[in-house]
């Protein structure tokens, strides 16, 4: 196939395109002038639209309060309240929803490092509990102090050293938890 050939043979596939008939200058002028007119009404229009509805917004009176009174910085808050560094884990030994919940926010009010408030293994413990698990005698005495239990009672402090904790104080709320001397009033209220 030749060359010639190959054109004419592409020519008669492919179909024709249709010349586009030129326009007349005024049918430009008016298009383009239609447009311009059409801008010039929809800005008017947007104009007058934001003219209509101001935006003034609502009236506020602002009160600012007096700088006499000095907000508290987190710093000061916790150097006159520390926390102190004894890391207690709570466990709800009787089963009773949220028990654990309110004794560890009663012992956080005690300034006591809660780092756990979980259930127990079980929920058969008649009597609460304090366990010791590292030397720290010192924290045994403050958590002792805060349950309102005498740190020589052998059935409610337990010694049971664990090196593998990483708590020294282990709370299991027994049975008896609405009737503790120092529980009382959390569990009266409700």
């Amino acid at each position: 196939m030749t060359k010639k050939n190959r054109n004419s043979f592409l020519n008669k596939l492919l179909p024709k395109s249709k010349k586009r008939k030129s326009t007349s200058g005024w049918q430009d002028t008016i298009i383009n002038s239609a447009i311009a007119v059409l801008s010039l009404v929809i800005f008017a229009f947007i104009f007058s639209f934001s003219r209509q509805y101001p935006r003034t917004g609502v009236p506020m009176d602002v009160t600012f309060p007096e700088m006499n009174d000095r907000p508290k910085l987190a710093v000061e808050i916790y150097e006159e309240n520390p926390i102190m560094d004894i890391k207690v884990e709570v466990l709800n030994g009787c089963g009773v929803k949220g028990v654990a919940g309110i004794i560890s926010d009663f012992l956080r009010d005690h300034h006591l490092d809660v780092v756990r408030s979980e259930n127990a293994e079980h929920f058969e413990y008649n009597e609460t509990l304090i366990i010791q698990k590292n030397e720290n005698i010192h924290a045994l005495q403050i958590v002792s102090d805060a349950m309102g239990f005498d740190i020589n009672d052998k059935t409610r402090v337990l010694v049971q050293p664990d090196p593998t904790s990483d708590v020294a104080l282990s709370v299991i709320i027994g049975k008896d938890y609405a009737n503790l001397k120092s529980t009382q009033t959390l569990f009266n209220q409700e």
